[in-house]
Formats: structure tokens, C-alpha cells, sequence
């Protein structure tokens, strides 16, 4: 990947970061989506989604320890999941043996043109830069298939904080970008996506959540 997308070393530092905590972490949120129904929801949409396209392959993108992975799994969907860091891959083959895990970067995604039918992006958009959201979303656009499903769950805000202290109390050094529905929906509409429904939440996995289910136009 290019140096540009690794400008102050932000790329590096969520790499290191979660690998510090990936065993913690997984421990952690390993039972969130039982106490969270309108997120199980959302997932069962874009579950819903990616059959109604026929089928085929989903990426979870920024997988962590692979929860999301599995739950599409029990949800029938064919996914498959990728992480920035090993340390989580590592926790995540270990949580979920049978399953497909790789090392790779939403900056720079290692899957052809138009090869899957459906990406989550399930609150691992956070450590990513406004200057770098865009091209993200233009790689999330490049793998995806014409009409495929994009599911994105954010926290919401105007604010950006940096974050040295992890799960478990490890030492971390993190900045978590907050961001508004009408933001996010600009840069998706940039992207060329269009979006089908957004949703306000409040659950464990974040105070004010936000969950945005789009498609890629043709």
C-alpha cells in the first residue's frame, strides 16, 4: 500500500494496537450481539440482502476476533473475514476453526474487482482518518458486485479522540473518529452507493451507535 495511506503512522498504530489487546478483546465483546436485538436485525437485513442478490461471497472487513464472521455464518451467509491485525486473525481462526480469516488492509483490499456480493464494515471504520474515508469506500465500491449490499456501523459525533488505554488496560494509542449519519451518507454518495435505510442505536458495542445499509449502484 501506498505511504500516503499510512501518513503519521495511524495505520501502524491500530495494527499494534489491537494485537495488544486482541485476546482481551475477543473475551469482551464475544456475547455483545445477544444483548443488542436491533443489531441482530440490521445483520438479518443485510443477510437478507445478499440473498436476494443470489448469493456469494461477504467480506467482514475488520473482523477483530471474527463474532461478525460467525453470525453471518449461522445466518447462512458464505463470509469470510479480514483484519489489520494478526494478533486478532490469530484469535479469531482459534474462536471460529473452519472459517475463512486473512491478514489485509481496508486501504488497500487484496480481492478483485466486483468478486463479492456483500461487505460489512461492522464499527471498523472508526480509526480511519475523514481524509482517507473516501478511498476506503472507493475500494469497498471496487470489490463489491453491481446492486452488492455495504453494511457500516459507526459511532455517532462530531468528534475525534485519541484512545490509550484499551480493553483490559492495555496500553494503546487509538484515535476513534465519531461521525454524523449526513456525513457518512455524503461520502457514500461519492462513493457511488446508494442507501437504502439508516438506523440510530444504543447498545453495548457504542452509546450512540449508527447502522447504514447501502448498495453499490451499477
Amino acid at each position: 500500500m501506498g505511504t500516503g495511506l499510512n501518513s503519521g503512522g495511524w495505520l501502524e498504530d491500530a495494527r499494534r494496537s489491537y494485537d495488544t489487546v486482541a485476546a482481551t478483546y475477543a473475551d469482551v465483546t464475544r456475547h455483545l450481539l445477544d444483548e443488542t436485538p436491533e443489531e441482530r436485525a440490521a445483520l438479518a437485513a443485510f443477510a437478507d440482502s445478499v440473498r436476494a442478490q443470489g448469493g456469494g461471497p461477504v467480506a467482514d472487513v475488520g473482523c477483530g476476533a471474527g463474532r461478525i464472521t460467525a453470525h453471518l455464518r449461522g445466518l447462512g451467509v458464505d463470509a469470510f473475514g479480514i483484519d489489520l491485525s494478526p494478533g486478532m486473525i490469530e484469535v479469531a481462526r482459534r474462536e471460529h476453526p473452519g472459517l475463512r480469516f486473512e491478514v489485509g488492509s481496508m486501504t488497500d483490499l487484496a480481492l478483485a474487482n466486483a468478486s463479492i456480493t456483500g461487505l460489512v464494515a461492522w464499527y471498523s471504520l472508526i480509526h480511519i482518518p475523514d481524509d482517507e474515508l473516501g478511498s476506503v469506500l472507493a475500494h469497498f465500491r471496487r470489490v463489491l458486485r453491481p446492486g452488492g449490499a455495504l453494511l457500516l456501523g459507526f459511532h455517532v459525533g462530531n468528534d475525534s479522540q485519541l484512545k490509550t488505554q484499551g480493553y483490559g488496560g492495555h496500553p494503546i494509542h487509538l484515535h476513534v473518529h465519531r461521525r454524523q449519519h449526513s456525513r457518512m451518507r455524503e461520502w457514500l454518495t461519492d462513493a457511488d452507493f446508494a442507501v437504502a435505510s439508516i438506523k440510530t442505536t444504543t447498545s453495548p458495542e457504542s452509546p450512540l451507535g449508527g447502522i447504514i445499509l447501502a448498495r453499490r449502484q451499477t
